[in-house]
């Protein structure tokens, strides 16, 4: 999907794709590499979250500022004589295990650019909400594309690699770049932005999922028959992260995504109620949800507001988190 080109931030730039594979694992030649990759990739927010109109395509152009946070999915990539994925953790049952599955379909596609087989076992180690609004199905994607570009030796450029995220979704190159960016067009065109400090975060997980495409056609329901302006990036949000100021930050969050998923999702305002009571600095929805998050201003503040949550019944549990966070990161052995 095509979408807007614009800068924000007062002089950050578009990120330079280059022609440099992204490394740090051991290399080799398909069936000669290393005997597993494992790669670590983080969950992210969104602090601004900006849509427009629905397009005649049915897609919808973006400002989407992301924020990867210290929780993290592993993707594990070992040689096998088929492709097969499997999945342990919070939710793992719901993890789908065919080839819908993004870390599967990121092998397909890798494997199919270099003309080889896609002959891997993906082991996804889940840490992050599983349909929480917190990219954990995509990041899984990023994960299992670089595993299998460091267990095949195929040192990809780094260009292929986001064209390849692009491919599998919206917020797959971001979980492969991390850290922060604009996201622009439908989200994977990524500006990288500045950023001055740790930012603190409460994550409540409820109980259930929310479907992305169905939290936008509610936003299309909401929104029939207004005028939807152009989506842009709040530049005193972009400011506040440049700075690593909290408080100006807490005060320029927004999501537009929020409405139609407390529309589909009542019980959602009870917990954003809830971490505000406790002492948040800010709430709202994560993404598409149902996930919410909440900054706060240190990590005391994180713990508090954590077992506020858990104590008042609105959701299933409650995670501390930090920002920013690095992409998709290969271990060592």
């Amino acid at each position: 999907m095509s979408g807007g080109t614009e800068r924000a931030g007062g002089g950050t730039e578009p990120v330079n794709p280059g022609t440099e594979p992204v490394r740090g694992g051991t290399g080799g030649t398909h069936g000669d590499g290393p005997r597993s990759v494992t790669v670590r990739v983080p969950a992210k927010v969104n602090v601004r979250l900006a849509v427009g109109a629905a397009r005649p395509d049915g897609f919808h152009d973006l400002a989407n500022v992301f924020l990867a946070v210290s929780l993290h999915d592993e993707v594990t990539a070992t040689p096998a004589e088929t492709l097969t994925v499997t999945c342990e953790g919070p939710d793992a049952d719901k993890v789908p295990l065919d080839r819908t599955n993004l870390a599967a379909r990121a092998a397909e596609l890798l494997a199919a650019r270099h003309g080889i087989a896609p002959d891997v076992h993906l082991h996804i180690a889940k840490d992050i909400p599983v349909a929480g609004g917190m990219a954990g199905g995509s990041a899984d994607g990023a994960g299992a594309l670089l595993a299998c570009d460091a267990l095949w030796g195929l040192d990809t450029p780094r260009a292929d690699l986001l064209d390849i995220c692009a491919e599998l979704g919206s917020d797959v190159p971001f979980s492969l770049v991390g850290g922060a960016a604009l996201g622009t067009g439908r989200g994977e065109r990524l500006t990288e932005l500045p950023v001055g400090g740790d930012f603190h975060w409460v994550f409540a997980v409820a109980d259930g999922g929310l479907s992305t495409p169905v939290v936008f056609g509610e936003f299309d329901r909401l929104t029939e028959g207004t005028d939807v302006p152009e989506p842009a990036a709040s530049p005193v949000l972009l400011e506040a992260l440049r700075t690593g100021d909290t408080t100006a930050l807490a005060g320029a969050l927004a999501n537009d995504l929020q409405a139609p998923a407390l529309s589909l999702r009542p019980s959602l305002a009870a917990t954003l109620a809830a971490g505000t009571e406790a002492g948040a600095l800010a709430a709202l929805v994560s993404g598409s949800g149902p996930t919410t998050a909440f900054l706060v201003k240190d990590a005391e503040a994180a713990r508090t507001v954590a077992a506020a949550l858990t104590a008042s019944d609105t959701c299933r549990t409650a995670r501390t988190a930090t920002s920013p966070a690095a992409g998709a990161t290969i271990l060592p052995d």
